[in-house]
C-alpha cells in the first residue's frame, strides 16, 4: 500500500461489523438483540467475542457447507431426461454441516471424501455413532446421470471425466480434464497423468451404501462370526472321532473341469468355502460360503445338518444389506446364467460401470429374484460383446433407481457363468474349485465330505443333539436384529484396480497398446508413486495430495477461504493455479497463511477467525480511486450477497426462519412454467417451509428461479467463484416474487403486533431488523413521504384511505429492494 500510495481508510462502525460478519460466518443478519449487546460491550475483546460467537453457531456450518456444496456439484437428482432420484443426497449435505461446525480438519475431511471407505479408522457421530468418513465419498456420484445412453463405454467415459474434474479442480485448482485428449497445453499435466487417474476412478464402483453404518453395527456382525466359528467348533468336537471315516471320502469324478474346451467359463463358483475371488462389500455375505455351517433347529437346538456351500445374504439374517460383486470380465459369449433362489432380491450385469439399468435399451440387465427354489437366471448379453462387465447379487430392488430392501429380502447363489447356446448342465454336478486342505477342527471340510457327514447325520450314524446350540442360535439372531438397516445413499465401493489406457485424441475406441499405472500427478510430489493397491487406489490419491511437499492442497483451501470473506481470491481465479489462471495478487501472503494453517492442525475455523480479526478486514468500504478494483484492500471490498443470503435474510428480518436443522429437503415449489419430464407430481410451499436455502430440494431440471437469477450455479461441475451478475430480473423478483411479497405482509404484520408508539419507532423497527443499525433523520423523512405517496395514490385509485396494514406492508417490500439489504458494505 505504501508503494501504491494508498491509505488505509478507518475501522466500519460497530453496527457494519457485526452485519458484516455475522453474514458472512453465518449466511444470516444479527438480530437486534445481538446488535444491541455488540455495541453496549465496550471491552477491548468486544469484537473477538462476537466473531467467536458466530463461529460456534450453528449456522455456520450451514453457510460454510453450501460454500462447499458448489464445488461438488451438489444436487439431489440426476437431470438429463426423467431426473432421477440422488439416494440420500441430503445426508450428505447434512454431514458437510456437521464437519464445518466440528471443525474436523481439513486433511481428514480431504481424505474421507476420496477415500472415507478405506480408511481404517473412521470418525463416528459422537451423538449416533454412525461413520462420518463414508458419506464424504458421496460426491463422486453427484454428477449428472444419462437414461439409457446408446454407447454406455462413452457414457463411463463423460462420467469419469467429471469425476476427475471435480476432485483436482476442487483440492488442487488445477484443470486436469484439459489433459483428456491431449497433454495440457498450459501447464506440465500430460496425457497419461489423467489417464493414471482415469484408471483410479474406474476402479471405483456405484453403490448404495447403508446411511447407518456404525461401530457397534461391525461389532455385532464380528460377534455372529464368532458364535457361528463357535457353533462349527462345537460340532467338530463333538464328531471328534468319526472324522477318520471322511478321510476318504472321494471328490466327484469331473473336479477339473477343462472350460476351455467347453462352451462355458465359470465367473465363480460359491459352493466350495470362499467366493473364488468376488468381493463381499456389507455384512449380508459375510466374507465365505455357507459351507460347514450347523443348521440349527432354533426351538431345539437339534442339529439338522451341515450347509451345502452357497453365497447367502442371510448367512447372518434377513433384510441385511450386503452384495456379492464378481470381478471385471470381457463380454465374450451370448449369455449369463446365475443358479439362484431368494425373495425381493436382484441379479444384476453392470456394463462399464452403468448403473442407472432401465428400459428400453438395458432393463434386462437387472433380474428380479423370487423364487424359493433353485432358478437358472439367464441374461442375453449378445448386444455388448467386448465390453467390460461384473455381476452384482444383491438382496433388495431398485424401483426408478431408488433402492429398497424389505425385511424379508435375501438372495443365495451357487455359481454363475458365461456361456454361448444352452445352459451348461454338467456344472451342476461339478464343482470347479476345491478347498486344498481340510481342516476339520473348525469344519472346513470340502463339499463333498459335506454330503456325506448329512447323509450319516440322516441314517443316525452322528450325534444331532446339541442343546447347547439353542442359546447360541438365539444370540445371533439378536445380534443381526442390529444389523438391519434402514436408510441409504447412492455411494461407492472399491473395485478391482483398473490401469487404463491413453485414448488417442479422448477417443476411447482408440486405445494405446500400453496401460497407464493408477499415480498422481507426476509434476507433483510423489506424483511418479505407482499405487500399489489392489483396488481404485483412492486412500494412495488422498495421501499424496496430503504430502508435505504438495504446494497445492493447503494453498488452494486457504485461498477459497479468503475468497469468501473478501470477495475475491489472493488467487482470483479460485479453481486454477495454472498458468491460464492468475497469478496471486499476495504470494507472500498466500504461503503465509497456506502454512498456518497445517501448523494450525488444519483448522478452518481457527484461520477464518485469524482472517477476520485482521485490521484488513475490519476496514471500512470507502474505496481509493487509485486502486478501482481493491486489489491491496485499503478499503473492505462491497459485495453483494449470495442468493442464499438473500432468502435467508428477507426470512430473518421477517422472523419467519425456521431454524430447524438437518433432514431431508423440502420439495421445491413449481411455478406454471416449470413444466418437463420428471416434474414432481406435488409442489412444495411457496416460503419452503421457512427453512433455510441450504435445506431446499435441488433438482437439476427444477431449479429455483430465485437461486438460478441470484446466481447459484448449476451444478454441473466445480463453482469456486460464482458469477456476480447486476442484471433486471433480479429487482423483478425483488418486486414480484410471491415469497417477497409474502415476507413484507408478514413483516408488517409483526411490526403491528408490536404496539410501538409512532411512526419513527416503527421505521427504527424495520431498519434494526433489515440493515442492524438505526435509520437517519433524513431516511425517516424518506420514509414519511413515501407513506404520504403511498396514501395520496391508494386515494386516487379507490377514492379511500388504505388500511395501515397495507401501508406498511408496502414498505416492508421497498426495504427487501433496496441495495443495502442485499450487499454487504
Amino acid at each position: 500500500m505504501d508503494e501504491k500510495g494508498l491509505e488505509k481508510v478507518p475501522p466500519a462502525t460497530k453496527n457494519s461489523l457485526i452485519r458484516r460478519v455475522s453474514y458472512l460466518l453465518t449466511g444470516l443478519p444479527p438480530n437486534p438483540k445481538e446488535v444491541k449487546n455488540f455495541l453496549l460491550d465496550t471491552s477491548s475483546v468486544s469484537y473477538e467475542k462476537m466473531v467467536d460467537r458466530y463461529l460456534n453457531s450453528p449456522a455456520y456450518g450451514e453457510r460454510w457447507a453450501r460454500h462447499w456444496m458448489d464445488l461438488v456439484r451438489y444436487a439431489e437428482t440426476k437431470g438429463h431426461e426423467f431426473d432421477y432420484a440422488i439416494t440420500g443426497a441430503w445426508k450428505y449435505r447434512d454431514y458437510l454441516i456437521r464437519a464445518f461446525n466440528e471443525d474436523v480438519p481439513y486433511d481428514q475431511f480431504l481424505k474421507e471424501h476420496i477415500a472415507g471407505d478405506l480408511l481404517q479408522t473412521t470418525r463416528e457421530n459422537k451423538e449416533t455413532g454412525v461413520s462420518e468418513s463414508r458419506l464424504g465419498t458421496t460426491f463422486y456420484v453427484m454428477g449428472e446421470g444419462t437414461h439409457s445412453p446408446v454407447d454406455v463405454r462413452q457414457d463411463e467415459a463423460d462420467r469419469i471425466d467429471n469425476m476427475i474434474d471435480v476432485t483436482t479442480k476442487t483440492f488442487q485448482g488445477l484443470t486436469v480434464s484439459c489433459a483428456k485428449c491431449h497433454d495440457h497445453k498450459f501447464d506440465p499435466i500430460t496425457a497419461a497423468d489423467y489417464y493414471a487417474l482415469y484408471g483410479v476412478m474406474e476402479s471405483t464402483r456405484f453403490s448404495p451404501v447403508p446411511a447407518d453404518l456404525s461401530k457397534d453395527k461391525k461389532l455385532a456382525a464380528q460377534e455372529i462370526e464368532n458364535l457361528n466359528s463357535y457353533m462349527r467348533k462345537l460340532v467338530a468336537g463333538k464328531w471328534d472321532r468319526a472324522k477318520n471315516s471322511y478321510i476318504n471320502t472321494e471328490y466327484a469324478q469331473n473336479t477339473t473341469i477343462n472350460t476351455s474346451a467347453m462352451s462355458y467359463t465359470v465367473i465363480g463358483d460359491f459352493r466350495g468355502r470362499d467366493f473364488d475371488g468376488w468381493t463381499s462389500d456389507g455384512f449380508a455375505f459375510g466374507q465365505k460360503s455357507t459351507l460347514g455351517n450347523p443348521i440349527v433347529d432354533p426351538a431345539t437346538g437339534k442339529l439338522l445338518g451341515l450347509d451345502e456351500g452357497k453365497a447367502s445374504s442371510r448367512s447372518m439374517g434377513m433384510g441385511i444389506f450386503g452384495a456379492l460383486r464378481s470381478p471385471n470380465f470381457i463380454l465374450e459369449k451370448d449369455f449369463i446364467g446365475v443358479r439362484a433362489l431368494g425373495k425381493n432380491s436382484s441379479i444384476r450385469i453392470i456394463i462399464d460401470n452403468f448403473q442407472l439399468i432401465q428400459n428400453p435399451i438395458y432393463g434386462g440387465m437387472d433380474q428380479r429374484v423370487n423364487t424359493e427354489e433353485w432358478n437358472n437366471f439367464i441374461f442375453n448379453v449378445r448386444a455388448w460383446k467386448g465390453r467390460k462387465a461384473y455381476i452384482e447379487i444383491l438382496p433388495g430392488t431398485h424401483d426408478r433407481h431408488r433402492y429398497n430392501l424389505t425385511e424379508d429380502a435375501f438372495i443365495e447363489a451357487q455359481y454363475a457363468v458365461t456361456y454361448d447356446g444352452e445352459w451348461p448342465l454338467d456344472l451342476e454336478k461339478n464343482i470347479t474349485k476345491q478347498p486344498s486342505q481340510d481342516n476339520w477342527a473348525s469344519l472346513e471340510i470340502s463339499p463333498f465330505k459335506v454330503i456325506r457327514i448329512n447323509d450319516d447325520l440322516k441314517k443316525g450314524k452322528l450325534t444331532s443333539n446339541f442343546p447347547e446350540l439353542k442359546a447360541v442360535v438365539d444370540s445371533s439372531r439378536l445380534l443381526a436384529k442390529s444389523l438391519k438397516n434402514v436408510s441409504f445413499v447412492n455411494g461407492i465401493y472399491d473395485g478391482y484396480g483398473i490401469n487404463s489406457p491413453i485414448f488417442n485424441r479422448g477417443n476411447y475406441k482408440e486405445p494405446s497398446e500400453e496401460h497407464v499405472p493408477r499415480r498422481f500427478l507426476s509434476v507433483l510430489s510423489l506424483g511418479d508413486s505407482v499405487f500399489k493397491s489392489e483396488g481404485s487406489g483412492r486412500l494412495e490419491l488422498a495421501e499424496v495430495m496430503l504430502d508435505k511437499d504438495n504446494p497445492l492442497t493447503s494453498r488452494v483451501m486457504v485461498n477459497r477461504i479468503w475468497h469468501h470473506l473478501f470477495g475475491k481470491g489472493i488467487v482470483e481465479t479460485v479453481d486454477n493455479f495454472g498458468l491460464q489462471g492468475k497469478l496471486p495478487s499476495h504470494p507472500e501472503l498466500l504461503d503465509y497463511l497456506a502454512v498456518k494453517f497445517q501448523q494450525e492442525g488444519w483448522s478452518v475455523k481457527k484461520l477464518i477467525r485469524a482472517i477476520v480479526t485482521s485490521e484488513t478486514f475490519k476496514r471500512s468500504d470507502a474505496l481509493a480511486n487509485t486502486d478501482p478494483n481493491n486489489i491491496y484492500l485499503a478499503s473492505f471490498p462491497v459485495r453483494r450477497l449470495e442468493a442464499e443470503a438473500i432468502r435467508d435474510g428477507i426470512l430473518a428480518v421477517s422472523e419467519s426462519l425456521d431454524s430447524t436443522m438437518y433432514g431431508t429437503p423440502v420439495p421445491t415449489h413449481l411455478t406454471a412454467f416449470m413444466q418437463g419430464r420428471g416434474r414432481p407430481g406435488k409442489s412444495g410451499p411457496i416460503d419452503g417451509e421457512g427453512r433455510r436455502s441450504i435445506y431446499l430440494e435441488v433438482r437439476r431440471n427444477f431449479l429455483e428461479p430465485m437461486m438460478t437469477t441470484f446466481d447459484r450455479p448449476i451444478p454441473f461441475s466445480t463453482f469456486g467463484r460464482r458469477n456476480v451478475t447486476n442484471v433486471p430480473s433480479q429487482s423483478l423478483i425483488l418486486m414480484n416474487d410471491p415469497l417477497v411479497a409474502q415476507q413484507a405482509e408478514i413483516m408488517a404484520g409483526k411490526l403491528m403486533e408490536k404496539g410501538l408508539a409512532n411512526f419513527e419507532e416503527k421505521v427504527q423497527w424495520i431498519y434494526m431488523q433489515a440493515f442492524s443499525r438505526l435509520a437517519s433523520r433524513e431516511e425517516l423523512k424518506k420514509a414519511s413521504n413515501f407513506f404520504g405517496m403511498l396514501q395520496e395514490m391508494e386515494e386516487k385509485m379507490d377514492g379511500k384511505e388504505k388500511p395501515e396494514m397495507e401501508l406498511w406492508k408496502e414498505y416492508c417490500h421497498s426495504i427487501f429492494n433496496l441495495k443495502e439489504f442485499i450487499y454487504l458494505i
